[in-house]
């Protein structure tokens, strides 16, 4: 398998398990908890379990000043990201807040173009074009409701953080860490900003049910450790904007959770948008080899020169 395979790999159970967010959090709102606790919880219990993995895999826990300083960044970027997508479902529904969120595929490529000069070809464009369209098609709208400016602004702000996080990984030091060192000092950093939240006002809340306990060990298994560890391994792997746009699997995943656990009903609109986000994946992962193909196709049918006029032809 190649490198280019496992990144597609990784940045499709990235964000599957990503999309697994509203599933186990939301039970936790509904016994109480706030999302500061929550998140608190999500990522402590996450630790332990990316530590192991680390010492059973031989990597070492060290790093130098530059990639610590690079780290606490980078932790409190996904920390912030977290908060504020946590923080909207307060506000509206975590549907729309989802929706909403998948905009940062194309604050990834804006930036990637902008800041670091990569060329966004036709392709990419069309892809995010597509993956956007497919994610809107699957928002259960239409009861008239206006949106909440506060839960805009809140997933909004998530998606900006997560953008410039898995820019950042992909473009600062870190690009050569091991990618468990990375998640595990990126949710050790990231930790601190709910620990600072819960010290300076916040009530520490804790599941109010033995149960939803189960709630917050999957909250750290599924959407923490492994689509963090996933995604930064994807990055490293096929690059900031490729991931990006196969983060568009993430509402695939909360539509396909909503039929099988919850008995919903798929409706054509969001067979439509599952099958937009689907073909948008499909030519991402293709890219490479359609523009191989295109380009021999071209050669195919070569121009031809012009026909330049010769006055002394008429003579």
């Amino acid at each position: 398998m190649n490198t280019k395979t496992k990144g597609y790999i990784l940045g499709a159970i990235a964000a599957a398990t990503y999309g697994m967010n509203p599933l186990f959090a939301l039970p936790l709102y509904s016994g109480g908890m706030n999302p500061e606790s929550v998140l608190f919880f999500r990522y402590l219990f996450a630790l332990p379990i990316l530590a192991v993995m680390i010492r059973a895999r031989g990597r070492s826990f060290r790093v130098n000043r530059k990639e610590a300083l690079t780290l606490v960044v980078m932790g409190l970027l996904v920390a912030i990201s977290s908060l504020t997508l946590f923080q909207s479902y307060n506000f509206m529904e975590a549907g729309i807040a989802s929706t909403i969120l998948f905009v940062y595929p194309i604050m990834v490529a804006l930036i990637m173009s902008l800041v670091f000069k990569e060329k966004l070809t036709i392709q990419t464009g069309i892809c995010l074009i597509m993956a956007l369209g497919g994610i809107a098609m699957l928002y259960k709208g239409g009861d008239g409701t206006t949106l909440s400016l506060t839960g805009t602004i809140l997933a909004l702000l998530s998606a900006l953080t997560y953008a410039i996080y898995i820019v950042g990984i992909n473009q600062t030091t870190l690009k050569n860490t091991a990618t468990l060192t990375v998640t595990f000092y990126v949710l050790l950093f990231g930790v601190s900003l709910f620990i600072f939240r819960l010290l300076t006002g916040v009530e520490l809340t804790v599941p109010s049910k033995w149960y939803l306990w189960g709630n917050v060990v999957a909250l750290a298994i599924f959407p923490t450790a492994i689509s963090f560890l996933c995604t930064t391994s994807a990055i490293q792997y096929i690059g900031s904007t490729p991931t990006a746009i196969l983060g568009a699997l993430e509402p695939v995943t909360a539509i396909i959770f909503g039929i099988t656990i919850f008995g919903e009903r798929m409706t054509p609109r969001e067979a439509m948008g599952i099958v937009l986000i689907l073909i948008a994946v499909t030519l991402v992962i293709a890219g490479g080899s359609i523009t191989l193909q295109m380009t021999r196709f071209r050669k195919m049918f070569p121009k031809l020169p012009r026909h330049r006029h010769n006055p002394q032809e008429r003579q």
